[in-house]
């Protein structure tokens, strides 16, 4: 199971779509045509982010604090 990283969702106005972006992972970002679809595709993502790290002998970041949940 891969550890859960903070994802920031937005919209793009120059990309025309939604970017799910990654913040502790380097350049881990996806986009989509809603914001749940961006989500799904940077899942995507980090999987093989976390993948392509660990093979290369790369240090994997641990996910930073979240913000609490109300």
């Amino acid at each position: 199971m891969n550890p859960a990283y903070p994802i920031t969702v937005f919209w793009s106005a120059e990309d025309s779509a939604w970017v799910a972006d990654v913040p502790d992972l380097p350049y881990c970002s996806a986009t989509g045509d809603t914001p749940h679809e961006a989500v799904a595709e940077v899942e995507t993502a980090i999987g093989a982010w976390l993948e392509a790290a660990q093979s290369s002998g790369r240090p994997i970041p641990a996910p930073s604090a979240r913000l609490a949940q109300a």
